[in-house]
């Protein structure tokens, strides 16, 4: 029972097996460190692009939104002024109407 607890691995027959083993597994995880690596790569380059997309949108709608009050401004007595402020009164109509007699 303690011999099979202190050995690790799998036994091969044959020192040809052994180093094919060897040869075999040193391939699959380069090949696994190549793939990882490029996958990477691609991940980060769509990354990369998603956020430009994302920032020139967003300068594209700060740059519209600067620009929107100076369009809307009207061309009467206060078009000089940037800000303009409407000043008036109102009244309640509804009130006025259930004050009626029926």
């Amino acid at each position: 029972m303690r011999y099979w607890s202190l050995e690790r691995g799998f036994r091969a027959g044959s020192p040809i097996a052994s180093a094919l083993v060897i040869i075999v597994g040193s391939l699959v995880i380069a090949a696994s460190i190549i793939v990882g690596f490029f996958a990477f790569l691609i991940l980060g380059s769509l990354l990369l692009v998603l956020a430009a997309a994302v920032s020139i949108r967003l300068w594209w709608l700060r740059r519209t939104l600067a620009r929107a009050p100076a369009s809307r401004v009207s061309t009467g007595a206060g078009a000089d002024e940037t800000r303009q402020t409407i000043e008036g009164e109102y009244q309640v109509v509804i009130e006025e109407q259930q004050r009626r007699p029926r």
